[in-house]
């Protein structure tokens, strides 16, 4: 008999990645005694911890520090496909050849890949010269020198593969509707969602390892670019299987000469130039779309969607199973993930509670990946954030005080944009508030169910309700360009829709008597039971039980008159009849 809700969990599963156009890749972790590997496995801790407040026992990295270490990690790192059976030990001794290796893992997304980091970037070109280009007998190979490599068997043996691994997949459907009905409590139910379902250490090494892949394909047009992954893959908000978004970086090649000047004399590249900095994006990624179609490895379904609001290249990387996007001069979208980034690691509670939000979203068909009038996950992230600084006291602080703490190194002004905030973590000073994920849980659909979005505005920027500038029926103002409403795409019914919903999921969490008693039937409770897509027809059938139940006294109470009337009558009547034969 299968476990009630577990059709809606993999509705949910399955409708997130309909829009993926290749498998998503089975992750796994190496298990060899004694490599960098299995101290992972064995010590890894999730990325965010799960424990309610500020975590402020080590110092904690800035957004640029922690993209330039990945960036660089990913530069000493391979992607080669592997024969289905293979010795790990062997497999290991041969790449030790060019050079000692720090870690290394296994996944499968058609066949079986490793993921092999050198300690040495040199490793990596030692490796390459050894490496040759195929030969195809019925077609012709295009020469292209890259880091995704495949190793063949010279002599096909029966030799068994030896690789101990663990799989890195969420839960199935089943478990995790299981672990959240087993759960203790609400917080336990929203901390076990996010380690479930967030990006693991490898899946966010394989996402840049995959723009770093990329970036040596742009390369050939402009040596000193960097691409750079934003949104998902970077603002530890992401979950695995969302797509990997990528920023074209070409601010290093625009600044190379800037300050290399002798005397009196000025050197300046020859270049070509175009009316517009929008038609220079649209001509930039059209060759890198060209170029990504025709000589990337592993690079298919390439789309060139240019006349969008921001220009794009769409493809799905074949290898890593990444559904990936392509942008360039969209630096607002960097510094909104830095923002978003910030304000995750600030306090273990954000990231429980968006995870939580984004999958009852989700469940209730609130958010969809195919653009509409829906909410985006966007929107409800800023919708959780606006939240917490309306607690008292704040859990989160808003982007006003954020920029009254920046200082001179993080000034930054894009396109006439103040993008200004402080980017050292260390500086902000913790929250006191030390409310439970199961609160902040019920008090966000209280405050949501009941907000006046007929005549206020979301702004996370000063952290209040402000009158709305439009006739929007959802007003998000957008951080940064401040004349936007991120929200513009959602209509009244959607809105109401969800207005509905959290008015339904505040009653379902009220009901603390039912849930408590639900837990030891194994019933679904607290956040299983408002992922059940029932929750007003469950709703309804309550006051229909209470209803019924009401109707049912009234019924036995005029049913109890009535034999009282009965008896009385009976009585009369035999009393008469006695006095009569007297």
């Amino acid at each position: 008999m299968a476990v009630p809700g577990v059709g809606l969990l993999t509705r949910l599963h399955l409708s997130a990645q309909r829009r993926t156009r290749v498998q998503r890749p089975i992750l796994r972790l190496l298990s060899c005694p004694g490599t960098v590997a299995e101290d992972l496995r064995r010590n890894e801790q999730p990325s965010g911890s799960v424990e309610t407040g500020f975590e402020d026992k080590i110092p904690r990295k800035r957004f640029s520090e922690m993209q330039n270490e990945r960036r660089e990690q990913a530069q000493r790192t391979v992607l080669i496909r592997c024969p289905e059976k293979i010795s790990e030990n062997k497999f290991l001794k041969y790449l030790s050849q060019h050079g000692p290796i720090n870690n290394h893992f296994f996944y499968e997304s058609f066949g079986l890949y490793a993921v092999v980091e050198f300690c040495r970037k040199e490793s990596v070109g030692s490796l390459q010269n050894g490496t040759r280009t195929p030969s195809v007998a019925m077609e012709t190979a295009i020469p292209f020198r890259s880091r995704f490599l495949s190793l063949k068997l010279k002599n096909q043996t029966s030799e068994q593969s030896c690789i101990q691994s663990s799989n890195q997949l969420p839960p199935s459907n089943r478990k995790l509707f299981e672990l959240l009905c087993y759960a203790e409590s609400i917080d336990d139910q929203l901390n076990t969602l996010l380690k479930e379902f967030q990006l693991t250490e490898e899946n966010t090494k394989l996402r840049y390892l995959t723009c770093s892949l990329i970036e040596d394909i742009a390369a050939a047009y402009f040596p000193d670019c960097v691409v750079r992954p934003f949104g998902s893959s970077v603002n530890t908000f992401g979950k695995l299987g969302c797509d990997l978004d990528m920023f074209l970086d070409l601010d290093e090649t625009r600044n190379l000469s800037t300050h290399k000047t002798s005397g009196n004399f000025l050197m300046e590249f020859q270049v070509k130039n175009v009316p517009s900095e929008r038609i220079a994006t649209q001509k930039i990624l059209s060759v890198i779309g060209e170029c990504l179609d025709h000589f990337g490895p592993g690079c298919v379904g390439v789309q060139k969607i240019l006349n969008a609001r921001c220009p794009l290249v769409r493809f799905s990387h074949q290898a890593s199973g990444f559904q990936c996007d392509l942008t360039t001069n969209n630096r607002i979208a960097l510094t909104s993930s830095e923002l978003l980034y910030i304000y995750g690691t600030l306090d273990s509670r954000v990231r429980a509670l968006v995870f939580g939000i984004r999958c009852w979203a989700r469940a209730h068909s609130l958010t969809s990946s195919i653009p509409g009038a829906w909410i985006t996950n966007f929107s409800l992230t800023m919708m959780v954030i606006f939240f917490l600084q309306r607690r008292s006291p704040p859990i989160l602080p808003t982007l006003d005080s954020l920029k009254t703490l920046a200082d001179a190194e993080d000034k930054c002004i894009i396109e006439g944009n103040n993008c200004t905030f402080v980017r050292d973590l260390n500086r902000i000073k913790p929250s006191g508030n030390t409310e439970t994920l199961e609160l902040l849980l019920k008090e966000f659909f209280e405050y949501f169910g009941n907000f006046a979005f007929n005549k206020n505005s979301i702004n996370i920027r000063q952290g209040r309700e402000q009158n709305k500038p439009d006739s929007s029926p959802l007003y998000i103002q957008n951080p940064f360009e401040t004349s936007l409403n991120i929200s513009k795409n959602v209509s009244q019914s959607q809105l109401q829709k969800f207005v509905d919903l959290a008015q339904e999921s505040a009653w379902v969490l009220q009901q603390k008597d039912t849930d408590r008693l639900s837990v030891s039937s194994h019933q679904p409770w607290g956040l299983a039971a408002i992922l059940l897509p029932s929750v007003p027809n469950r709703r309804s059938l309550t006051k229909k039980k209470r209803k019924r139940s009401a109707n049912e006294s009234i019924k036995n109470l005029l049913e109890s008159l009535k034999s009282n009337r009965t008896a009385n009558f009976t009585e009369t009547n035999e009393k008469r009849t006695i006095s009569t034969q007297t």
